[in-house]
């Protein structure tokens, strides 16, 4: 069995590589101007200071409508997105249907994603148990839901610390860079004191 060394991987850059993100916020109320998003913001602000990386973010705003979901994943995908992120939409409302759009256009299904974020929110609230987020692969992008309101989405990404910023949960984000690794994007670098992200010794790459 052949086993890999670090050093057998090719050398970053100098500086971080710039990246393409998707961030979709689903609302039939802040799409049709009834109130502001505040999705798009949360999510843009928490992976600006999280990554190293410049980021080129392709955003959506868009009701909750499956068809008109599933298209807008699929077009950030086709766009060169290695991820995309989504707030909103994942209930069990009638009008709640991020995470069947989501399904539609998935090549496989990451549900150990989900499974992490129910468990970080329920230490917050008993209602967690009704999100139903939802995280796929399809082609060479990874596309997660995250919830709908602007602290949870930051305390699912980051995760739980304690009062002396000891890490006690992992947050999803955790996972993200290693996994963009496994399906052929781009090399992720986070700030470890928003979200350190992990990868096995022989993943990880130095600088030339």
């Amino acid at each position: 069995m052949t086993t890999t060394d670090s050093t057998q991987l090719p050398p970053l850059p100098a500086t971080p590589e710039r990246v393409r993100i998707g961030v979709v916020s689903i609302s039939d109320r802040a799409s049709s101007g009834v109130y502001a998003d505040q999705g798009l913001p949360a999510l843009k602000e928490w992976l600006a200071g999280a990554l190293h990386n410049p980021i080129d973010f392709e955003e959506r705003l868009i009701p909750d409508e499956k068809d008109g979901i599933s298209a807008a994943l699929i077009g950030l995908v086709d766009a060169g997105c290695s991820l995309v992120l989504t707030t909103g939409g994942t209930g069990p409302a009638p009008r709640d249907v991020t995470p069947e759009a989501t399904l539609a256009v998935s090549d496989r299904e990451m549900p150990g994603f989900g499974e992490q974020m129910r468990q970080i929110s329920l230490a917050f609230v008993p209602t967690a148990i009704l999100s139903r987020q939802v995280a796929v692969i399809r082609g060479h992008s990874l596309i997660i839901n995250l919830p709908g309101q602007p602290k949870a989405i930051a305390e699912t990404l980051q995760g739980l610390k304690a009062a002396d910023g000891t890490q006690q949960v992992s947050g999803i984000f955790a996972a993200v860079p290693y996994c963009i690794d496994l399906i052929g994007g781009p090399y992720l670098e986070t700030r470890d004191e928003i979200c350190k992200g992990f990868r096995p010794k022989t993943a990880i790459r130095r600088r030339g």
